[in-house]
C-alpha cells in the first residue's frame, strides 16, 4: 500500500512542542523524536536509543550552558545532541553520530519534512500566506487514526458523508454541491448545507449548534495529500481552519488541526475555542467511522458529488504524476 514517498508532510506546529519536551512522531513506520530548545531550535532524531531500544520520547531533556539541550535516554540516561552524538559513561569524549537525524524543513512555525525520501512534490505556500494574515488561534485533535491513508483522504473527501457521520453534530438535512475546481494536486470545492432549527435545549446539549447558521457555507481547498483548509465566514470574524494528515505506517495516519482567525467582533474570543472544539468532535466522529467500515468491499453504488473522492483517487494512483488535471465541475 502506498503511502505517497516524496510527499511533504506537516509534522507539526512549533506551539505543539513545548521548550525541552520529547515529542514522538511517525512517519513512514519510522519513529522520530523532536524537542524545542530554550533557544526556539528543533532537533529530531530517530527515536530508539542505539544501546537498548528505549524511547528516547520518553525520557526528558537536559538543558546545557549555551541553551541548547540533549534528549536524554528513560533506561540508562545516555544523553543524544542533535547530531545523534553521546558521551559513554567515563569516556568523556563524544562519539561518532548513533542516531540520524530527521531532516526538517521549517517555514516559520511550520515544521515539514520528506521523512527522508527525494522530494517529488513542493512544499506548498499557502500556510505561509494564511500566517501572515490571519491570528494563529491553536492545535488541536492530534490523532492517530487507525486507517491507511487512502481510506483517510477518502473520507475527508466525501462531500456527502457530512449529513450522515456528522448528523448529530452539525444537524444537516442536505448537501447542495455547486462546483469543484481541479488544479491537479491543488482544488477547490464548494457547496452549501441547509441545517435544522434547534431549540434552546438542543443548544445548551449540544453547544457546536450555537456556531451553526440555517445554511452553513463550504470552501474547501485541497492540497493533495496533506491538507484541507476550510474557509469559513460568520458575523463575528474569518477562520481557516486547516486539517492536517500524515501516513505514520501502512495502517495507521495522523490527523491534526490547525485554526487560524480574524476577528471582527470581540465575541470571536469565545468562537476560537468553540471552533477547536468542535474540530475535535468532528475528528472523533471520523475515526469512528473509519473503525466500522469493510476493506476491499468493491463499490456497486455511486452518489452525486463524489467528485472529490474521484480527484483523491487519480491523484493517489498516479502519484506524483498529474494525470487530466483541470476537470472542474460545477
Amino acid at each position: 500500500m502506498s503511502m505517497l514517498e516524496g510527499s511533504p508532510w506537516l509534522i507539526a506546529h512549533k506551539s505543539m512542542l513545548a521548550v525541552n519536551k520529547p515529542f514522538k512522531v511517525s512517519l513512514y513506520c519510522n519513529d522520530y523524536v523532536l524537542w524545542k530548545d530554550a533557544s526556539g531550535n528543533i532537533n529530531a532524531l530517530q527515536n530508539a536509543c542505539p544501546h537498548m531500544g528505549a524511547m528516547l520520547s520518553e525520557g526528558w531533556c537536559q538543558q546545557k550552558e549555551d541553551k541548547t539541550s540533549v534528549v536524554v535516554c528513560p533506561f540508562h540516561a545516555l544523553e543524544f545532541d542533535s547530531e545523534g552524538c553521546t558521551v559513554l559513561p567515563g569516556s568523556k569524549k563524544k562519539t561518532l553520530p548513533q542516531l540520524e537525524p530527521l531532516q526538517l524543513i521549517i517555514q516559520g512555525d511550520f515544521i515539514w519534512t520528506y521523512g527522508g525520501k527525494s522530494a517529488k512534490q513542493t512544499i506548498p505556500n499557502i500556510l505561509n500566506e494564511i500566517a501572515a494574515k490571519y491570528k494563529f488561534i491553536g492545535c488541536g485533535a492530534d490523532t492517530s487514526v487507525k486507517t491507511d491513508l487512502i481510506s483517510m483522504l477518502l473520507n475527508m473527501h466525501d462531500y456527502n458523508h457530512q449529513n450522515g457521520t456528522h448528523r448529530a453534530l452539525f444537524q444537516i438535512q442536505e448537501v447542495n454541491f455547486e462546483k469543484f475546481i481541479d488544479n491537479g494536486h491543488h482544488s477547490h470545492a464548494y457547496y452549501h448545507m441547509p441545517t435544522k432549527a434547534a431549540n434552546l435545549v438542543e443548544k445548551i446539549k449540544n453547544p457546536g449548534l450555537l456556531l451553526m447558521p440555517k445554511v452553513l457555507k463550504a470552501h474547501l481547498e485541497n492540497y493533495f495529500p496533506s491538507l484541507i483548509i476550510f474557509h469559513g465566514e460568520v458575523d463575528m470574524g474569518k477562520v481557516a481552519q486547516i486539517y492536517v494528515f500524515i501516513p505514520e505506517s501502512i495502517t495507521h495516519t495522523r490527523t491534526y488541526v490547525m485554526l487560524f482567525g480574524l476577528s471582527k467582533n470581540p465575541l470571536f474570543k469565545a468562537f476560537e475555542q468553540m471552533s477547536l472544539d468542535l474540530a475535535k468532535i468532528v475528528v472523533e466522529q471520523d475515526s469512528d467511522i473509519l473503525g466500522k467500515i469493510y476493506p476491499n468491499i468493491p463499490q456497486k453504488i455511486k452518489l452525486n458529488n463524489e467528485v472529490g473522492m474521484d480527484w483523491v483517487r487519480r491523484n493517489f494512483d498516479n502519484y506524483p504524476l498529474v494525470v487530466e488535471p483541470n476537470l472542474s465541475k460545477s
